[in-house]
């Protein structure tokens, strides 16, 4: 089967899902936006890798920003359209399109139309409602507006779609309100690259060579966002500044990663540490260099997102502090296997807290560590989850050929 992943953000659990399916026989090109500034997987070529198994970088002319809502809307436009003729060029079988934001997907559906390809649609986050929320708090009732819009694009492209995967059961109440039958919907979980992210000793030559200040690092590792709180981070620091032993270090991108800049040129915390998101080699070590790992969502975006990087923390065998919404995926899963501490996305004196419990009982932190790995290990098997992937397929090709695509576009 020719199948083309289309990973908007470059994660790295999709890139597994890719390399596993390659191994299978599979012809696979892994396509990604490379003007995006976010973490980023193992996307080149390695040895044992599948001969049937292609990288396919998109976008690099693109002048991409997040913070700038007109130009990102025309990045978003240009980089489908780019997809789009890609889709049309290779005329791939099945398109598993993830990760991509609204304006993204809108070209593809026709291009699979023209291509004889089946859509696949995976869902990581429900955009128009994301945007409705976050736009809505920035330009109330223009905010609103545009948000209601993407929404009723979104589930445009839902009905349109041969089958759609969603990660959490808890996104069918609006895939039901949407009208999305929920035969054509399949649940898979996301998982972590446990392959890719070993438990290491703290002492990593990441850590030597980042000259860090102090001995016991907090660590947040990914994008900073409009979803998420960098005042979490700093008022953790604040808390560690007189005693000298410990740090945040943030190792970040994104608007949220550039107030803590801002943060620390107005009023400097020896107590917090700011680095650049770091190659994917490097991911592991940086991981590996934490005592505690750190986690923030705010409420609005906890019904709709599910942050990948608790998986890789979950991988890297160190105890979690996430402030999210008690409902969310992830806060259910830390919470449940006492991986770490989950606390309100409001509240920052349990935020440090949680974080200083850590610090200050390294036995706990060992304990919730030790359950981080453990279920990880039992989970993210990527043999399961691409034989869950392998029959979304069979069946997207199957409703495609007896005529039952869908919504048309284009």
């Amino acid at each position: 089967m020719r199948i083309l992943i289309h990973d908007f953000a470059g994660h790295p659990f999709q890139v597994q899902l890719s390399r596993e399916l390659a191994r299978r026989g599979h012809d696979v090109t892994h396509s990604w936006f490379a003007g995006d500034i976010g973490p980023k997987g193992d996307l080149q070529r390695k040895p044992g890798d599948a001969d049937t198994l292609e990288f396919l970088p998109l976008g690099r002319t693109i002048n991409y920003s997040k913070a700038n809502l007109i130009r990102r809307r025309q990045g978003d436009v240009a980089y489908g359209q780019e997809v789009a003729r890609t889709i049309r060029a290779t005329r791939p079988d099945i398109v598993l399109c993830g990760n991509s934001p609204t304006e993204v997907v809108s070209p593809l559906l026709p291009a699979c139309k023209a291509a004889g390809a089946a859509f696949v649609y995976w869902v990581q986050d429900f955009n128009g409602l994301a945007s409705r929320k976050l736009l809505s708090r920035r330009l109330p009732v223009i905010g609103d507006l545009v948000g209601r819009y993407y929404m009723w694009l979104d589930a445009r492209h839902l009905r349109a779609s041969q089958r759609v995967v969603v990660i959490s059961d808890g996104f069918l109440g609006e895939t039901d309100r949407m009208g999305i039958a929920r035969d054509k919907i399949d649940v898979i979980p996301n998982w972590g690259a446990i392959s890719d992210i070993p438990v290491l000793d703290k002492d990593t030559a990441w850590r030597r060579e980042q000259g860090l200040k102090r001995p016991r690092i907090a660590l947040y590792s990914g994008t900073l966002a409009l979803k998420h709180n960098p005042e979490l981070l700093r008022t953790l620091a604040l808390a560690l500044e007189e005693r000298g032993d410990a740090s945040v270090v943030a190792v970040a991108a994104g608007v949220g990663a550039e107030a803590l800049a801002e943060s620390q040129r107005n009023a400097p915390l020896q107590s917090l540490e700011l680095r650049g998101l770091q190659p994917f080699e490097r991911f592991p070590e940086v991981l590996g260099s934490a005592d505690i790992l750190l986690a923030v969502l705010e409420r609005e975006a906890g019904s709709f997102s599910v942050p990948s990087k608790i998986l890789s923390y979950l991988c890297a065998g160190r105890p979690i502090v996430l402030a999210a919404p008690a409902e969310n995926l992830a806060a259910r899963i830390v919470s449940d296997i006492g991986a770490g501490r989950v606390v309100e996305p409001e509240d920052a004196a349990g935020f440090t807290s949680a974080a200083l419990h850590f610090l200050d009982d390294p036995e706990a932190a060992r304990e919730a560590g030790e359950r981080a790995r453990a279920y990880a290990e039992s989970h993210f098997r990527i043999d399961r989850v691409a034989d869950r992937f392998e029959e979304v397929f069979a069946k997207a090709r199957d409703g495609q050929a007896s005529g039952r695509p869908g919504e048309a576009i284009g």
